[in-house]
């Protein structure tokens, strides 16, 4: 039997040690693009929880929160309870099919520009460049001897490090609590212990990930360019190499020493040394491409001081590549992105959102659930009318008082009264007082006589007399003796 090194070879080890990936810093299109993407996701998740959102003196006012102890998520106007999950649940539907929708059109975009772990690496990584210098700075500093200023440097960034990674874990304990109250708990050693530990925690895997395992996380550990690989098809736009321009390479001078024997890759390797994780782009498309095209931008810049046409490097589909080595031209980028698979993710996603605004917009601000007592299941009264006890639950999820009205309805002649009153005023309707964002639980009493069913069904209607006006009812069963007994 063949052992393991006559398998993979004796020079090519399952485990290859880490290369250290110095990306240098490099301007274009897209460059800036993940500027803005990260300026405007960084924003969000620090300043969410800090915007205020007055819900009236019932409620908190924090526009964006997720209150664990009351079993309650809050998004501006939008309140939603344990029971409403639901829509959580199509949100993160709607995520999903919004990722699948992506991949499909512009492959791994979100790897490149919007994933948390990209975001906060290109943002230590421009910490790198602050610190210690660009790329060929970063490579001199880290083969050289430690020293003073080696040592100044390396704590200096690693500081700013922990200083960032210090801060998202705090930004995240936010969302969970009123974020002023929670800062100053926080500070003064108030807060729950689980917060502490929460930040711990996130503050060591931002530093870990951000700082030191980088490439790696998108490489070996994330399990997202796995699926992504899979959701593409030839029609999804990635980041390509036109080798049957480029190849084959050599210099300027070469190209020009000897015409037509070179293709338009001068061999600069510009486009590996800004690439985040240290990949070859020439060398086909690779699980280690993160679709974030800086590479593109490195590339279309030196095509520009050479004189030469820019795209080397580009978006491309799969069909795109093969009809350009057939020498056809491309599809337009907007016929490959509105196709029939992009569109119907996009149907579907719209229509989920439409969906959950619709019965956003339609659903009831007061619930009602009744259950039927079971011990005694009926009592018999001395006029011979019969009483079933049911336990009404009124659940208001308004921020105000509300006085709501119980009605009996298709049950002949039955009364009702609550525990705080009595059969002599009793009626076919009940008012009850609700207090704000609570449900309240009510013992009911209701009396019919003996006339009719056995069983009869009935329904148990909430009328809000004060704030929205939809309410909801309830079916139960109203149980009498059966004739003769």
């Amino acid at each position: 039997m063949a052992n393991l090194d006559d398998l993979i070879g004796a020079d090519n080890p399952l485990y290859e040690k880490r290369k250290g990936v110095y990306p240098k810093s490099v301007d274009g299109f897209f460059r800036r693009f993940k500027w803005a993407i990260m300026a405007i996701t960084l924003t969000i998740y620090y300043a969410t929880p800090w915007i205020r959102w007055d819900r009236g003196p019932h409620a908190p006012d924090q526009a964006v929160l997720v209150d664990l102890a009351n079993r309650r998520f809050y998004m501006f106007n939008i309140e939603i309870w344990p029971h409403e999950f639901y829509y959580v649940a199509g949100l993160l539907v709607m995520a999903g099919i919004g990722l699948f929708l992506v991949t499909s059109a512009v492959g791994r975009a979100w790897c490149g520009y919007a994933c948390p772990q990209t975001v906060w690496t290109d943002l230590f990584q421009h910490v790198d460049r602050f610190v210690d210098g660009d790329r060929n700075a970063q490579i001199r500093l880290e083969k050289a001897p430690w020293g003073p200023e080696k040592i100044f440097k390396r704590l200096s960034k690693w500081s700013i490090y922990l200083f960032v990674a210090f801060w998202t874990g705090g930004a995240w304990i936010m969302y969970f609590a009123d974020a002023p109250t929670l800062t100053v708990d926080f500070w003064t050693g108030q807060a729950a212990p689980v917060a502490y530990a929460t930040v711990g925690v996130l503050t060591a895997t931002t530093f870990i990930f951000g700082g030191f395992m980088r490439e790696q996380v998108c490489v070996y550990m994330c399990p997202w360019p796995r699926i992504q690989t899979a959701m593409m098809d030839e029609k999804s736009l990635i980041v390509t190499y036109r080798e049957w321009r480029g190849e084959p390479r050599g210099s300027v001078k070469k190209a020009e020493a000897q015409p037509g024997a070179f293709g338009d890759c001068v061999d600069c390797n510009q486009c590996v040394a800004v690439c985040p994780t240290g990949i070859d782009i020439r060398e086909g498309p690779q699980i280690g491409c993160i679709t974030c095209a800086l590479c593109i931008d490195a590339c279309d810049s030196v095509m520009e001081q050479i004189g030469r046409p820019r795209g080397l490097i580009d978006y491309l589909t799969l069909d795109d590549v093969a009809t350009e080595k057939a020498g056809g031209t491309a599809h337009p980028t907007l016929k490959t992105l509105f196709r029939t698979r992009t569109l119907v993710y996009f149907g579907i996603w719209c229509s989920i959102g439409l969906a959950m605004l619709f019965t956003l917009g339609q659903r009831t601000r007061l619930d009602l659930t009744v259950q039927h007592d079971r011990n005694p299941l009926y009592v018999q009264l001395s006029d011979g009318s019969i009483r079933n006890n049911y336990t009404v639950k009124v659940r208001n999820m308004e921020t105000r008082q509300r006085e709501v009205e119980l009605v009996i309805k298709g049950l002949p002649g039955a009364v009702a009264w609550t525990s705080t009153g009595s059969r002599e005023t009793a009626t076919d309707r009940v008012k009850v007082s609700v207090a704000p964002d609570t449900v309240q639980k009510v013992r009911l009493f209701v009396v019919a006589p003996t006339e009719g069913a056995t069983r009869t069904d009935f329904e148990i209607q909430a009328i809000a007399l004060t704030g929205s006006e939809k309410g909801d009812s309830d079916s139960v069963r109203f149980e009498a003796p059966e004739a003769g007994q």
